[in-house]
């Protein structure tokens, strides 16, 4: 009777609702969080494996094919995802961390016959009103109605609207904005902007403060509440040059001060606290580089020679971390990728403690390092910088802290 009964039973239990499976929070945007700022990304930001952020692109290029300006974003996309790969240059099997989708690719080039404008871009390029040449891209537009419109993301209480970039970026729908545009003496945008929320030493954010923190920035912008990273691709430039404004970002939110932790540690990779390391009376080579005689040199691996400010100051057993955007560690000058020359550098083993005495282990950098990615960003400092993201302290890092314990991954910070 026993029997009977639990055979009876298991039609009663085939006709139960499967359990819907548990979300996959190791992922972000995620089923719980899925907007910039969020305090689920502080409060589990070493569980993350993987972002994906969602990106709007704008494309205001007249006279090019939808699916021209789709490739050359999809060429970013595969270059940013490939630097995120935590030394991938020496591990075939690390994983991509940071891997952009596409939201939207919104078109708002002209249709024909196609007007002529002063930059080559259409006549929805916000520009801003009596510029005759430098920036020219009026950034406050973005967060209007009129802007909303073009987005075209339906608001689901109301279909004869459209959702603003505020509400974009509170629903999650967003978290970045990228537009494709051409440029001319007439005018231009700034290579990558950025809002970003102030955090203090425990990552709690300090009440409403915010700073600008992308390479330049354009106070009229309305602030709304989250971060927000808007980013031009130069058509007519290749990828490379795009990587450059994220490097930029990466920099200027480590000099703005937004995120102590983070501005602690990127400082020391990237040689910008040369003064209080080796003495020079500058930070950083970038303040060195006036296009004119002041220049680095370095004489052997282990010897740099500044020449600033009419004077040659020499440096015996120099060891370079990381270098910068657009100083490597051998670098000259700016945009330096040509110096054959070996310089001693810590950029594959920094904060590992791994060498003689407790101290980091160095190479002897050259371009060599990064030439295996030349095709994938071919100008301006793009296979340099694949690299130079791949060794910052990235999913599963082997860098240490001051206190010892595992550097946290940078990546996260990014959409805090």
């Amino acid at each position: 009777m026993h029997l009977a009964i639990q055979l009876l039973a298991l039609p009663l239990l085939a006709l139960q609702a499967p359990k819907t499976p548990a979300p996959d929070l190791t992922v972000w945007p995620n089923a719980v969080s899925s907007a910039n700022s969020d305090r689920w990304l502080v409060e589990h930001h070493d569980e993350i494996r993987r972002l994906e952020p969602r990106v709007l692109v704008l494309d205001f290029v007249n006279g090019v094919p939808l699916a021209d300006v789709r490739k050359k974003v999809d060429e970013l996309i595969t270059a940013l995802a490939e630097s995120s790969r935590y030394h991938g240059f020496e591990d075939p099997a690390a994983p991509v961390f940071l891997q952009y989708k596409i939201a939207k690719l919104a078109d708002l080039t002209d249709p024909a016959p196609i007007p002529k404008t002063v930059d080559g871009s259409s006549t929805k390029y916000p520009r801003l009103p009596d510029v005759k040449t430098g920036f020219n891209f009026d950034y406050a537009a973005l967060h209007t109605q009129e802007f909303a419109e073009y987005y075209g993301f339906r608001d689901p209480k109301d279909s004869k609207r459209c959702l603003t970039l505020r509400e974009l970026l509170d629903s999650g729908t967003i978290n970045e904005l990228w537009f494709v545009a051409r440029q001319s003496e007439a005018g231009w945008p700034f290579e990558a902007i950025e809002q970003k929320p102030v955090y203090d030493a425990n990552f709690a954010r300090v009440g409403s403060e915010h700073r600008q923190c992308g390479n330049g920035g354009d106070d009229h912008e309305p602030w709304e509440g989250r971060s927000l990273r808007v980013n031009y691709i130069n058509y007519d430039r290749g990828i490379g040059c795009v990587m450059e404004n994220f490097g930029h970002c990466l920099e200027a939110m480590a000099h703005a001060d937004v995120i102590p932790y983070y501005k602690k540690y990127f400082h020391e990779f990237g040689d910008f606290d040369l003064d209080k390391r080796w003495g020079l009376p500058v930070g950083s080579l970038y303040e060195i580089d006036g296009g004119g005689k002041d220049k680095a040199e370095y004489p052997d691996a282990h010897t740099l020679v500044v020449h600033h400010a009419g004077k040659e100051l020499r440096f015996e057993n120099f060891i370079a971390n990381a270098g910068n955007v657009h100083f490597p560690p051998n670098g000259r000058h700016d945009y330096d990728l040509d110096n054959p020359a070996p310089v001693l550098s810590t950029i594959e083993h920094w904060r590992r403690f791994d060498g003689e005495g407790g101290k980091d282990k160095t190479i002897e950098f050259t371009p060599a390092k990064f030439a295996k990615y030349i095709e994938l960003a071919p100008d301006c400092m793009g296979p340099w910088l694949v690299y130079w993201r791949q060794n910052m302290p990235g999913l599963d890092n082997k860098s240490l802290d001051d206190e010892r314990k595992p550097m946290k991954n940078w990546w996260p910070f990014l959409f805090y």
